[in-house]
């Protein structure tokens, strides 16, 4: 009998690969109906009780096809430009649309303004151009803040506090403009910052004592605080009870409408990659294995946070008999997934599945090397399994350009 993979990535599929997983063409990325029911669920419980309102960002997780799972327990989306604005106001109609950007385009604001409800901007020079255009249009504005309270280590690239971070606006940035524009904090009606990383509530509190130093004046005369994203909420283990006390306070404090916008809590553990072994070979002291799946290509986060994914039934690199460096098919030499160890060699054709992959997959991939993007599928809490999009050829060319038909 299979032995199961108790940890959570694997949860949903009973620690197995389902027999109905068997069936599918890889590489793929499979969403589990039940587990972001689940997830849902929860965070829906959180709004409830505390009076806050939840945001799905749509950064993390855009497969829109499951929208209406996430719906019921959702105030809207936050998008990060004109395209994620325009897909949560048609996926989530009557929802409401948040949207932050580091930089708005002239071109673009006027359309984008169509689609948004609240508009949160970086700077206060962002502020100064198209503040008023917004509040004319009657949009809901607000600033993003950078409280300069770090609480990640070992990732810049994912710290928006890190020195030097082009996310947010700091208190001397904001007097500075301030003391010129006396009138701009009479456009606001919000304060929006976003600190956290895959962290638990207590960097929130940590965070939220250092926004109210530096910020707490400014927040006392808008109407709403939003807390931002990064918070692990249906991790196993996350405190949710501080989180619970830090919404509450904030409310109490400030008397405000309290806003988080979570990506990956709506989908963590909630979805696989399906990959298959293509080859296996040796260099020097080293084990290889080729997958149909590419790091580079598939699971874009493996290069760039770095991330390592969990792989069902592999460990650490040591911890079984055999240890694998698994790599996709590109011809990029770091297209490298990672180590890990089996109990015995990997074979052709062997299929492998990957946890916790809804998230930052489906929407950050790509046709490097003109590798096809994997299909999407769905699985029902009845075990049936439906293909939510498949690619082809035309998906690849049709992004590079358009030939002229000849006269």
């Amino acid at each position: 009998m299979e032995k199961t993979d108790t940890r959570p990535p694997f949860a949903a599929s009973g620690g197995v690969i389902p027999p109905e997983f068997r069936k599918i063409k890889t590489p793929c990325y499979v969403l589990d109906e039940t587990a972001l029911i689940k997830n849902a669920e929860l965070m829906g419980k959180i709004a409830e009780k505390t009076g806050c309102k939840m945001l799905l960002a749509q950064k993390a997780f855009s497969n829109y096809d499951c929208y209406h799972l996430l719906e019921p327990y959702l105030a809207g989306t936050e998008a990060s430009g004109l395209y994620e604005a325009r897909l949560g106001a048609q996926e989530m109609p009557g929802k409401e649309v948040h949207v932050f950007c580091a930089g708005y385009r002239e071109d673009e604001f006027e359309e984008l303004l169509c689609f948004a409800d609240h508009i949160v901007f970086n700077s206060p020079s962002q502020l100064l151009r198209f503040g008023k255009r917004a509040k004319q249009a009657g949009k809901s504005v607000g600033l993003r803040i950078n409280p300069e309270c770090s609480t990640q280590e070992g990732h810049a690239i994912y710290d928006p506090c890190a020195p030097g971070s082009r996310m947010g606006t700091t208190r001397a940035q904001w007097e500075a403009t301030v003391k010129m524009h006396p009138d701009l904090t009479g456009l606001l009606d919000g304060i929006h910052f976003h600190t956290l990383c895959e962290q638990d509530s207590s960097d929130l509190e940590t965070t939220l004592a250092a926004v109210k130093v530096k910020f707490r004046d400014l927040i006392s005369q808008v109407k709403w605080l939003n807390l931002g994203g990064g918070h692990h909420i249906t991790r196993p283990g996350y405190d949710i009870a501080r989180l619970e006390k830090c919404i509450e306070a904030a409310k109490e404090e400030w008397k405000v409408d309290i806003y988080l916008e979570p990506g990956e809590a709506w989908a963590l553990n909630a979805g696989f990659f399906l990959t298959t072994v293509l080859d296996v070979l040796q260099n020097g002291d080293t084990r290889l294995a080729i997958l149909d799946g590419s790091a580079a290509c598939h699971m874009p986060d493996v290069l760039e946070m770095p991330y390592r994914p969990p792989l069902l039934g592999a460990g650490e690199p040591g911890e079984n008999a055999v240890t694998v460096r698994l790599g996709g098919p590109t011809c990029l030499s770091g297209d490298v997934i990672g180590d890990y160890s089996f109990q015995k060699p990997l074979e052709y054709g062997e299929l492998l599945m990957f946890g916790d992959m809804a998230i930052y997959t489906t929407c950050k991939n790509n046709t490097f090397n003109g590798m096809p993007l994997p299909d999407i599928w769905l699985r029902h809490g009845d075990k049936t399994m439906e293909r939510l999009t498949d690619f082809g050829y035309e998906d690849f060319k049709g992004r590079l350009g358009h030939r002229r038909k000849s006269e």
